[in-house]
């Protein structure tokens, strides 16, 4: 369940066996519109299926041992325990890896803070207002309404969720219950934007997957929220390995499994419609 799966293109050609595999990502093109008057002759254009070639040119792995002392007394399957712990931590490893290429490609909004500069989000009504000037922005871009997404880490949702906030009350949005699929937060639209949370944007220690800064340059203490549009980032990824082998220099069994990915940004500033990737906003813990 990943979050950069749901805010992304994931349909691509290809099969995706081992690292440094290409797949081809089929890119949405843009319509020009003329002006017609009775008699005009129709000039039909002339469409291009702009196929972009991606590289799976990143990988995460995870690799451990079971004894075969523990694996022989423990009433417990250290290997299907611990299976499911690397799963978990290549999820967040992968969504930490797209999202902070989202951040260092995104154009950051007027008014909506920097790194090293952040904004107040104090109070549930700031939040709200900053959600509506990302629409805002995306709105004056040109960028379709449908499949617009928003990233915000969990700090952000804790103040939305706040008394002074109407925003995500079940008596305002009609909702008493809703699945947490993917880290979406509400079945419903707000602004209309998709609500997504991730811990994979705290700067710092707390949320970041291998003990990186998130975002360009920003200062420790700042969360980062992130809003566009599923057409801008085209992602292809994969399993490529898991396997158990045997450790040559103990008794023991190595586990390891192989995740490989791609990310790519496919609309830029300039590109049909641009603000495709906008605003990147420091908010203060």
């Amino acid at each position: 369940a990943s979050v950069a799966e749901a805010i992304t293109n994931t349909d691509y050609a290809g099969e995706i066996e081992n690292f440094g595999d290409t797949v081809k990502i089929i890119k949405e093109p843009t319509i020009s519109v003329s002006s017609y008057t009775r008699g005009a002759t129709v000039n039909p254009q002339d469409l291009t299926d702009a196929e972009i070639t991606l590289t799976v040119d990143q990988g995460n792995y995870f690799a451990f041992k079971v004894d075969d002392i523990e694996e022989r007394q423990s009433h417990v399957n250290f290997e299907a325990l611990a299976t499911s712990s690397g799963a978990y931590a290549l999820k967040k490893a992968y969504d930490y890896n797209v999202l902070k290429a989202i951040a260092d490609n995104a154009t950051a909004g007027s008014g909506l803070g920097s790194a090293g500069s952040a904004i107040s989000g104090n109070t549930g009504d700031e939040l709200a207002n900053y959600i509506a000037k990302f629409a805002r922005l995306l709105d004056e871009q040109d960028v379709p309404e449908e499949n617009r997404w928003f990233v915000a880490p969990p700090q952000f949702y804790e103040v939305l969720r706040q008394a002074d906030s109407k925003l995500m009350d079940a008596s305002v949005t009609g909702e008493s219950m809703s699945p947490l699929m993917n880290g979406q937060v509400t079945n419903r639209k707000i602004h209309g934007f998709t609500l997504y949370q991730s811990n994979a944007m705290v700067v710092g220690s707390l949320g970041t997957a291998a003990a990186a800064t998130f975002g360009p340059v920003a200062t420790s203490g700042e969360s980062f929220a992130l809003a566009g549009h599923m057409s801008a980032v085209a992602t292809a990824s994969a399993i490529a390995k898991t396997e158990v082998v045997r450790d040559p220099n103990s008794f023991a069994d190595i586990v390891r499994g192989l995740h490989v990915f791609g990310r790519k940004v496919l609309r830029g500033s300039g590109d049909g419609f641009t603000g495709a990737l906008v605003g990147v906003t420091d908010l203060d813990s």
